[in-house]
């Protein structure tokens, strides 16, 4: 074939395309082209299937309100047209979701009736209206429902949304309330990292022995969740003024969620960032924080997914709040979802899989503490 043949060719097929673009989006294309070329004998149909999954700490987790050596979790999976998008619950006894719970709204849920995996807003829309909360068991299905639109898209999410990866945070570690002696060990165990997070909030001798033994063993900065355990505003301030001389960066949910007012008069005194974590749940959620935060902790598990994480980033920006995006503890499906949104967000807790010894997945990665993206198409996650 001659330079002019081949040059025709090319215009004709460009010419096929502009004419489809100008009545068809062009997101439907590409899905239409990659799916004719994977499995053409596949049927179009949007299936839903579900599995509970017990996530191994390995370590007893303790906060301020309990301690825990797994955590339930479901693993989705929807297929499409032969392509295969996976999605997860992961359900810390505070949230009031159970693996019973998730697998019963889960059978709810008919997504046969849409044509497309495409219409991500009206199958989440549908997926929210059919219970009220059970926002894990929705976010199963979206991060399972983004996978399977990345991979037929042949594109990670961070590309598809437009974000920079080279603008990701660094992740911190968590480390549990636990014995001086454990807290050490876990210091240790936390080097490769530049941030470490700690878990405050039970009292005043115990939150003081949690940080000075993380400062006996490493300079490492901190970042402080306190889990609403500081109940008096006056006390909060001594304590956030005390962690301010020991290079803390920022503290999350120092009071209940409850104590607008005082966690207000609290973040404006404060020489340190305040963050909503328990306070902010979802999108319509940060309107009412801003005045009372300087930020706002999203995690996907708390606000049905990615779709409304992206909407949240959004909102938080304009009203000028600071973002961090948050995890429960979860395998790497889960945090690599969450990954994709990283690079919009100031501080990163995405260390989830980190905590638990039989990951079921592979994904995004930690280099030198910092998030590292991948160029697989969907959520950046495989099945292991």
């Amino acid at each position: 074939m001659n330079n002019i043949t081949t040059r025709r060719n090319f215009i004709k097929s460009a010419g096929l395309l502009t004419a489809a673009a100008a009545i068809l989006n062009p997101f439907e294309i590409f899905a239409q082209s990659r799916s004719s070329a994977a499995k053409k004998t596949a049927e179009k149909k949007l299936t839903l299937s579900w599995v509970p999954f017990d996530a191994k700490l390995r370590h007893p987790f303790t906060i301020s309100g309990f301690t825990r050596t797994t955590t339930p979790i479901v693993l989705t999976e929807i297929t499409w047209d032969g392509f295969t998008g996976y999605g997860e619950a992961a359900m810390p006894p505070y949230l009031g979701e159970t693996q019973a719970s998730v697998m019963e709204f889960l059978k709810k849920l008919d997504l046969s009736k849409f044509s497309s995996p495409f219409q991500i807003q009206d199958i989440m829309n549908y997926v929210d209206s059919v219970a009220l909360n059970n926002t894990a068991a929705k976010a199963a299905v979206d991060i399972a429902l983004h996978d399977l639109v990345g991979k037929i898209m042949g594109q990670p999410w961070w590309k598809i949304w437009g974000f920079n990866p080279a603008t990701t945070p660094n992740t911190s570690f968590t480390i549990g309330l636990d014995t001086e002696e454990v807290v050490k060990i876990k210091t240790l165990e936390a080097s490769p990292y530049k941030v470490i997070k700690v878990k405050l909030g039970v009292n005043e001798k115990t939150d003081k022995m949690m940080v000075d033994t993380i400062r006996s063993v490493t300079n490492t900065i901190i970042c402080v969740d306190a889990n609403q355990g500081w109940k008096d505003k006056h006390y909060a301030l001594d304590m956030i003024h005390w962690l301010n001389e020991r290079n803390v960066n920022m503290i999350e949910q120092p009071m209940p969620k409850l104590l607008l007012d005082e966690t207000a008069w609290l973040s404006e005194k404060s020489p340190l960032p305040v963050i909503a974590d328990e306070a902010c749940q979802r999108l319509t959620d940060i309107p009412k924080l801003k005045g009372a935060y300087h930020g706002v902790n999203i995690k996907l598990m708390k606000c049905t997914g990615m779709r409304e994480a992206r909407e949240m980033v959004s909102l938080a920006k304009a009203l000028h709040m600071r973002i961090m995006i948050g995890c429960m503890t979860e395998t790497s499906c889960a945090i690599s979802a969450a990954a994709q949104i990283a690079p919009e967000t100031e501080w990163a807790d995405l260390d989830g899989n980190l905590l638990i010894s039989n990951d079921m997945f592979e994904g995004m990665k930690i280099v030198e503490g910092k998030i590292t993206l991948n160029e697989l198409a969907g959520i950046g996650a495989i099945k292991l």
